[in-house]
């Protein structure tokens, strides 16, 4: 009784195998070419955003660096040169991600 029953559920899951392998034909092509249409689809929009927060970020240390060198304050330089990193930055990374996955 207990080889019948053994041999019961060794039937039921060969069954089970070979009907998952029927029904999961394909290999999923459409699928990957539609995640990577709508991937592809959001660089331009974050491109463009990712320039425009380097534009604001490019005013605002502008307008830092205006008044640390209106004020005589001896550390403008470095304030400069951070923010003008921060931008090139900002451009920089946009472009390579868009270079990379377009």
């Amino acid at each position: 009784m207990k080889q019948i029953n053994s041999l019961k559920i060794s039937l039921t899951l060969l069954f089970s195998f070979f009907v998952t392998i029927l029904f999961a034909q394909g290999d999923g092509t459409a699928g990957i070419t539609e995640a990577t249409t709508m991937v592809t689809s959001y660089f331009d929009p974050a491109t463009r955003l990712i320039y425009a927060i380097g534009a604001v970020v490019g005013l605002i240390g502008g307008v830092k660096v205006y008044s640390k060198f209106s004020s005589g304050d001896p550390d403008t330089g470095k304030t400069a040169a951070a923010w003008f990193g921060a931008c090139i930055f900002l451009i920089v990374a946009a472009t390579i991600l868009r270079s990379f996955f377009l």
